[in-house]
């Protein structure tokens, strides 16, 4: 079967998790001989890992010309639709009128260059609904120009595209839910969001969530029969026996990471507590959050109002190597999430042996076992569990090495069998 298939960014050059989890998921349907994909992305970079599928990138699709082929010419001629304002028999106020009124009501305008290419910054700017719609008006041309039995759709960034890659082909659409703006937004949904979410729910023929957490909110805040919603959870990229040499950090300490978006969804202000409270017991131990985010200023400031600066690091975001490295130097990982639909993070920390703590508000706590479990708002317990794990080291040992074996067995091939019996339910219902 072939799929096209709706992104927003693709390694290398990802924001978080979503491109990660993308790339996975085409390795993993690559290992299934009936089963194509052709990836597509608002802006694509030309470095892209194509090995796996073919990547379209929406800024490279002409949406103004088209290839017409006249049989008695027997020669195929490019040519530019332009949609008349001409009027004939009119005076200029007339003209006006009925000019305007057709614009008004009919017409919306987009910039192109001179080959009828629309722009893309491919990122998460303050163009971003617009953005959006200029993917979704490609997204009608890519589905008339490809070949195609199925379409999927990563997150409501793509969900537009998705429903107009359907409305163009007739063919089934499958939503992946990887978060919803009751996520990100702590139930202060945004509306224009929320209008998105909901229709790219509507409009899908099978629904694919990351969780059993994201799945729940998906049938409750937005009103979808359970019957089409299905859980597949995500999955890691195995790692070379090279890449798990522990580097040498350069310091005695202990070192305790976070790593994620510096944002009210990924809970930092409650890492900065926890190490506060851990500093009271012991100075041998430095804190680093790894990203980028809205709090950042304010997780600075929160630091060096507990006058805990110089035991507490920022990095700024991390991408490719430089986060596995920074895990080779961590002694323990947090995700204190308030609400994480998955979280692919905590098992690229035990990939690398390192100990995690993550809230029971995560979707991955789901599925693991051997990482230890708290609720986000629980500061004291955090702060408990990473002196535990600091200062005992058969606990440490014991999570390491159970960990390491757990997260080895979730591979993005077995995630991607599981995708693929959703596309083929699709097909069976559409």
């Amino acid at each position: 079967m072939k799929v096209l298939m709706f992104g927003w960014e693709f390694p290398p050059h990802i924001s978080g998790g979503l491109g990660t989890a993308c790339y996975g998921l085409t390795k993993g349907l690559a290992e299934y001989k009936d089963v194509d994909v052709i990836f597509v992305v608002p802006k694509a970079f030309g470095d892209e890992n194509q090995s796996t599928m073919k990547l379209i990138g929406a800024n490279d699709v002409p949406v103004t010309r088209k290839n017409v082929v006249f049989n008695d010419l027997q020669k195929k001629i490019d040519y530019y639709e332009v949609e008349s304002a001409m009027v004939p028999y009119c005076d200029p106020e007339e003209f006006w009128k009925l000019s305007s009124k057709k614009y008004s009501e009919e017409t919306s305008f987009i910039e192109t260059d001179t080959d009828g290419r629309l722009e893309f910054s491919g990122k998460y700017g303050p163009d971003l609904l617009h953005e959006i719609y200029k993917y979704s008006l490609v997204a009608d041309v890519i589905a008339r120009d490809n070949d195609f039995d199925l379409i999927h759709a990563h997150d409501w960034l793509a969900y537009p595209a998705g429903i107009a890659a359907k409305e163009r082909s007739g063919k089934p659409l499958v939503i992946h839910v990887h978060a919803t703006d009751f996520d990100r937004s702590g139930g202060s949904v945004n509306p224009q969001v929320y209008e998105i979410e909901k229709r790219g729910m509507d409009a899908a023929d099978k629904i694919i969530t990351v969780s059993n957490l994201t799945r729940r909110i998906v049938i409750e805040k937005y009103g979808v029969d359970p019957e089409k919603v299905t859980t597949v959870y995500n999955a890691v990229e195995p790692v070379s026996q090279e890449e798990k040499i522990k580097l040498k950090k350069g310091v005695e300490d202990k070192i305790v990471t976070f790593l994620g978006r510096i944002t009210m969804q990924k809970g930092p202000e409650y890492f900065v507590e926890a190490a506060n409270m851990v500093l009271q017991k012991m100075n041998n131990v430095r804190f680093i959050m790894a990203g980028s985010g809205d709090m950042m200023n304010a997780m600075i400031k929160r630091a060096a109002e507990l006058k805990i600066s110089d035991r507490f690091h920022f990095t700024g975001f991390l991408k490719g190597d430089d986060v596995f490295d920074m895990f080779r130097m961590s002694d323990v990982f947090v995700m204190p999430s308030v609400s994480e639909p998955f979280g692919i993070v905590p098992l690229e920390a035990m990939q690398t042996n390192v100990p995690v703590i993550i809230s029971n508000q995560s979707g991955v706590a789901e599925i693991l076992k051997f990482a230890v479990k708290i609720d986000y708002w629980d500061t004291q317990a955090m702060a408990d569990a990473i002196y535990g794990l600091l200062n005992y080291p058969a606990m440490w040992n014991m999570f390491m090495k159970h960990g390491k074996k757990e997260v080895d067995s979730l591979q993005w091939k077995n995630s991607a069998k599981n995708v693929r019996d959703v596309y083929i339910d699709a097909l069976k219902t559409a």
